[in-house]
């Protein structure tokens, strides 16, 4: 719409005209993108983006829809007819308009739920279904396009460890490494595009966000402790390379997204002809290259090539070849790097700078996670200095906010900045075990059930109930391209109750599930972060404390050993006796055995046998000693 309708003189004339015409960055004001995109839903019956909503002057909301194409096509009327249809109707009849949209927002703002339970048939509801649109040649699922969903895949791995499901693993690591061989994943210079066209995973949309990348970190960080594929870790690095690169700022805060587009063309920075790849490469490299990654004479995009492994087999690559697994994964690297550096020297993709608090929690919660779970240090100080630059930037006068750019920062912080920082919070502290940041954690959490709780009908409002700038306050709990604010504020006061032991922020908790179910019956599938947390509350959780003795000994092994596994029923405690019992007074009762580091394994208010050796402590938790 911008090309065909925005840009063209004769329609900018008419909204010039008769219109004032106001644009808004969804990303940096969610909670009008929330309000406007809940009438589009409920007049035309279908949302999605661009979303055109016309307002009488007292912002309600009259008319509404998506995409509005140039010329009349397919029963769509052409914007330019709507425009003049809407002004003649505002200026024949303009109290009936007034009327009509007091009326939308009355109805909408009425709008109430019963309060009812949710079952925890729904997961095994969740499971067949996702099974059911599973694709099992090229892993995903459901029909082009197709979008990676990182939270459905979280899902699935916890999913399988609760039922001891082995085909829900199977269904995520096929679908990691099909993402990961397949033309949405960036060879050349690491990181992930938003979705394929096609079901192969081959062409993308080449837009980059940083919340895929995050999203998918977590999800292949989960997924490598889950199978220990080398695969996965590959693929994290791979990530945190490009993010590093291209999204991080000087500051230490992470950029948005990078654009399809370069020199008003999709695709055209991340395609290559086979003669510039020979050209760059020299013959016997680019040779290895080109059969590898499939570059071809005639194309597989518009005539150019978009890199990809879909049915490339390492083993049979480097038998042809007549080289080794590791030399061949070598001359593969050395070739990625000469053309990334002839790449760079093209006209780049335009990043979007603006620096989201939500979407920053959810890359310090990428980071940290992954540093934790593959041992990297750097990872985790990427982390924290995120975490840092948030504490600098985005928080003013006590008060978090949602946006940085430029030297300014704006908007007071929403739901979702609350929640996803939370979550990075207890990553942080998992990876670090500063106590610090379970404090920070709960004062978020708590901030977050004084700004945006609905006390009348449970649940989290997107933005604070005392702003009186939008015509609808709304709640919602679907899971789109990342978790809705409910879901993860269910799971962060689950995993909070864990962590005081108030079951308070767990009562929560259980009225956020209530206040959704009905929703979540009607397509459970849509909400499967938020299942992600009832599953969590379902898999019976337990704590796990490792107490460091006066000797030290094993203490950062088992920690290593620990953090290697895929334990998401477990909330983990590590330190000395005297951090833990000024972080938990329940955890004052703990004391180390013979001076020796000592493992407390705690489920449903009862304890095992405190044990000292690792072996034992993995026995418990039913994980084999490897």
């Amino acid at each position: 719409m911008a090309r065909e309708s925005f840009e063209d003189e004769e329609t900018a004339g008419l909204l010039n005209q008769y219109y004032v015409s106001i644009k808004v960055d969804r990303e940096e004001r969610p909670d009008i993108d929330a309000v406007y995109m809940k009438v589009c839903q409920a007049l035309s019956g279908q949302g999605g983006w661009p979303l055109n909503v016309f307002l009488t002057p007292d912002r309600n909301p009259f008319y509404a829809g998506t995409y509005f194409p140039k010329t009349s096509v397919y029963g769509h009327p052409c914007f330019k007819d709507v425009l003049l249809s809407l002004k003649k109707q505002y200026d024949d009849n303009p109290s009936e308009i007034e009327s009509l949209a007091d009326r939308i927002v009355r109805t909408l703002s009425e709008e109430s739920r019963r309060n009812v339970s949710l079952p925890e048939d729904v997961l095994d509801e969740v499971f067949n279904h996702l099974l059911q649109n599973f694709d099992p040649q090229y892993g995903g699922f459901g029909a082009a396009p197709k979008f990676p969903a990182p939270h459905q895949l979280l899902f699935l791995l916890r999913y399988a460890r609760w039922r001891k499901n082995g085909r829900a693993v199977g269904m995520v690591r096929k679908t990691l490494v099909s993402i990961a061989r397949g033309g949405i994943h960036d060879h050349i210079g690491g990181g992930f595009s938003r979705y394929a066209t096609d079901r192969k995973w081959l062409v993308p949309h080449f837009e980059k966000m940083l919340y895929d990348q995050a999203m998918l970190a977590i999800a292949y960080t989960e997924a490598y402790q889950a199978t220990a594929d080398p695969l996965f870790e590959r693929v994290i690095d791979d990530i945190f390379e490009y993010c590093g690169r291209e999204l991080r700022s000087p500051s230490g805060g992470f950029y948005c997204a990078e654009d399809a587009d370069s020199e008003g063309i999709e695709g055209k920075y991340y395609v290559w002809s086979r003669e510039e790849v020979c050209e760059i490469l020299g013959k016997e490299q680019a040779r290895l290259f080109c059969t590898a990654y499939h570059i071809a004479r005639e194309g597989n995009f518009n005539g150019k090539n978009i890199p990809n492994l879909i049915g490339t087999d390492p083993a049979d690559l480097a038998q042809r070849f007549s080289v080794g697994a590791a030399e061949l994964a070598d001359r593969l690297h050395e070739a990625g790097k000469k053309l990334l550096e002839a790449r760079n020297g093209r006209v780049h993709p335009r990043k979007d700078d603006k620096i989201l608090t939500s979407w920053n929690g959810l890359m310090i919660t990428a980071l940290a996670k992954a540093g934790s779970v593959l041992h990297k240090k750097d990872y985790v100080n990427l982390a924290e200095s995120a975490w840092q630059f948030v504490e600098k930037h985005l928080i003013q006068n006590g008060r978090l906010m949602a946006r940085f750019r430029d030297g300014e920062t704006r908007y007071d912080a929403y739901l979702d900045d609350y929640a996803f920082l939370s979550l990075a919070c207890e990553a942080l502290y998992e990876a670090t075990f500063h106590p610090i940041y379970l404090k920070k954690m709960k004062h978020l959490a708590d901030e977050m059930i004084a700004r945006f709780w609905d006390e009348a009908g449970g649940g989290f409002r997107l933005c604070a109930a005392r702003d009186k700038q939008l015509v609808l306050k709304t709640k919602d709990a679907y899971d789109h391209a990342i978790p809705s604010g409910n879901s993860a504020a269910a799971f962060v006061l689950l995993r909070l109750a864990q962590r005081t032991g108030e079951s308070g922020y767990a009562r929560y908790a259980e009225k956020v599930f209530s206040a959704f179910a009905e929703d979540i019956r009607t397509y459970p599938p849509g909400y499967t972060f938020m299942l992600t947390a009832l599953l969590f509350r379902a898999s019976i959780p337990k704590e796990l404390i490792v107490l460091k003795g006066g000797k030290g000994d094993s203490f950062n092994d088992a920690i290593r050993r620990l953090q290697s596994l895929f334990l998401p029923e477990v909330t983990l405690f590590a330190g000395d006796e005297d951090t833990l019992g000024k972080l938990n007074p329940h955890l004052n009762v703990y004391s180390a055995i013979g001076g020796r580091t000592t493992y407390f394994l705690c489920e449903d208010f009862i304890c095992h046998l405190p044990v000292v050796h690792l072996g034992q402590l993995l026995r418990q938790l039913g994980e084999t000693d490897s």
